[in-house]
């Protein structure tokens, strides 16, 4: 069973910095493209960031752009967010998720984590 497990989530400061992991086990996601995607209260689950399975090609929301950065790691069939400069509109719970040729929709994902959160105070 493939599964999809988040880490790194918590409470800081604007300003601050938190890295996100995801770790998948169960089969190997190296040839799928891997997202985040994130949820606030209220609003719909937006795209944040994906990575192609070569590792070459990223791609960002515009309001995350610059701030944050995403890695994968297949050996360790692990991916990462790195979240500088963090700001109270960041608070959400934040997903990982897998999917052949995904992109930015979340019905392109075949595969989820079950959310980590990340409040940002002010």
């Amino acid at each position: 069973q493939a599964q999809l497990v988040e880490s790194g989530g918590g409470l800081v400061q604007a300003g601050g910095s938190l890295r996100l992991s995801c770790a998948a086990s169960g089969r190997t996601f190296s040839s799928y493209t891997l997202g985040w995607f994130r949820q606030a209260p209220g609003k719909a689950r937006e795209f944040v960031a994906n990575i192609r399975w070569s590792g070459s090609r990223t791609y960002y929301a515009d309001s995350v752009k610059g701030r944050f950065t995403i890695s994968r790691d297949d050996a360790e069939n692990t991916m990462y967010l790195q979240m500088n400069s963090l700001k109270p509109g960041d608070t959400a719970v934040y997903y990982c998720a897998a999917g052949p040729g995904a992109m930015v929709r979340d019905t392109d994902y075949a595969y989820w984590g079950q959310g980590t959160q990340v409040t940002v105070s002010s």
